[in-house]
C-alpha cells in the first residue's frame, strides 16, 4: 500500500533550544519524530510530524504549532532567569491551541507563562525547592514521572523527555507505532500504554478561539460546578449555538468533557 500524500496529516512540532539546553534532549527529540516519520511510512499510515528546533531568535508568532517542546539543561543560569519574550510567545501558541510540554528544568520556562496558572507541574526532584522559590504559587508534584493535563504536559527527571515524547507520539499517531518505537529504541513502553494512552486526548487545533477559550476554562476550574449556559455565556454564545459548536470542534458534550478532566486530575 501506498500513502496518498494528498491526504497526508501534518503535525508541526516546535523544539526550542534556548541557550545551553541539553543538546543530547534537543536532537534527540528530533530523531524521536524522524523515527516516527520512518515507521508511520513504512506502515503506509498518513501522519507526518514536521519538528523545527528553533532558537529564541526564531520565534515567529505568525507560525502555529500543534505541540512545543522546553528540553532540560544541566546549567542553573539557564532556566533560573527570566524570559518574557518566550513566556509571552508560549502564550500566543496556546491560546492558538498549542500543546505546551516541557521536561525537567524546562519547567521553569512554563511557569513564567499565563497558560500554566492554577495547573500542576512536575519536574525534576532536585530542581523542586528553587522552582517553588522563584514560583511560590506554583502548583508542584514532583512524585510523578509524567503530568498530562491535555493542552499542558510535564515530565520531571533529566531524561524523561522520551517519556514526553512518546507521549506525544501516542497521541497524534498510533499505539502500534508506539510499541515499534519500544522495539527499536528499546525501551520498555508497556507502562505508558497502561497509564498515559488511556487518558482522553481532546482537540485543541480546531480553530475555534471561542471553544479554545471554554477548554481552557475548564482545564483551569475542573474542580468547580458548571453549567452550560454559565459556559456558553463566557463566550457569548446561546446554550444551543455552543453545545453545538463545541461538540463539532472536540466531540465530546461540554459537561461530560468537564467530568473527564476533574477524574484524570483526580488520578494524577
Amino acid at each position: 500500500m501506498t500513502i496518498d500524500f494528498f491526504k497526508m496529516t501534518d503535525y508541526k512540532f516546535a523544539i526550542i533550544q534556548y541557550p545551553n539546553s541539553l543538546l543530547s534532549a534537543v536532537h534527540g527529540f528530533n530523531e524521536l519524530f524522524s523515527l516516527t516519520n520512518n515507521l508511520c511510512q513504512k506502515d503506509s499510515i498518513p501522519i507526518h510530524i514536521d519538528a523545527h528546533i528553533l532558537t529564541l531568535e526564531l520565534l515567529n508568532s505568525d507560525t502555529p504549532y500543534h505541540a512545543i517542546f522546553l528540553p532540560p539543561s544541566i546549567d542553573k543560569h539557564a532556566y533560573q532567569s527570566s524570559n518574557t519574550l518566550l513566556a509571552k510567545w508560549l502564550d500566543q501558541q496556546h491560546q492558538s491551541g498549542a500543546i505546551l510540554c516541557c521536561a525537567c528544568a524546562g519547567a521553569f520556562f512554563l511557569a513564567e507563562t499565563d497558560a500554566i496558572q492554577n495547573r500542576k507541574l512536575t519536574t525534576h526532584w532536585a530542581l523542586a525547592d528553587a522552582l517553588k522559590e522563584r514560583f511560590p504559587k506554583q502548583q508542584l508534584d514532583t512524585s510523578k514521572i509524567l503530568i498530562d493535563q491535555g493542552d499542558i504536559v510535564s515530565a520531571g527527571g533529566m531524561m524523561s523527555w522520551m517519556d514526553l515524547g512518546i507521549a506525544l507520539i501516542r497521541r497524534f499517531t498510533q499505539a502500534s507505532i508506539v510499541r515499534q518505537l519500544g522495539k527499536t529504541l528499546v525501551v520498555d513502553t508497556g507502562n505508558r500504554e497502561q497509564s498515559y494512552y488511556r487518558q482522553f486526548t481532546p482537540r485543541f487545533d480546531h480553530g475555534d478561539s471561542k471553544i479554545l477559550t471554554v477548554q481552557h476554562y475548564l482545564q483551569n476550574h475542573f474542580s468547580q460546578t458548571n453549567s452550560i449556559k454559565m459556559l456558553a455565556d463566557i463566550i457569548h454564545l446561546t446554550p444551543r449555538t455552543f453545545l453545538r459548536r463545541f461538540y463539532k470542534h472536540t466531540g465530546w458534550n461540554p459537561i461530560r468533557l468537564h467530568t473527564t478532566i476533574a477524574h484524570s486530575n483526580s488520578l494524577q
